[in-house]
């Protein structure tokens, strides 16, 4: 089964936000808010159990959080 890629939130020039899934140029959603397109996006990652990260309006990254799928960093 094939996992699948992480959810950007970032700013569209003059679309206002969008999330996008890794590795595309299509948008998942568009938002003319940050606020709503980082929750609709975090909502979307928890159900995919994947990465989102959110990025300023000059394409940096803001934040990442990971929901899912992370390798053990102890040995158990």
């Amino acid at each position: 089964m094939a996992t699948k890629a992480a959810i950007h939130t970032a700013s569209r020039d003059g679309a206002g936000w969008v999330n996008i899934r890794e590795g595309s140029t299509r948008a998942l959603d568009t938002f003319p808010t940050k606020a709503e397109a980082a929750a609709a996006g975090r909502k979307r990652a928890r159900a995919d159990k994947v990465e989102h990260i959110i990025h300023t309006r000059d394409g940096r990254i803001s934040q990442r959080n990971s929901y899912g799928n992370d390798p053990r960093a102890s040995k158990g």
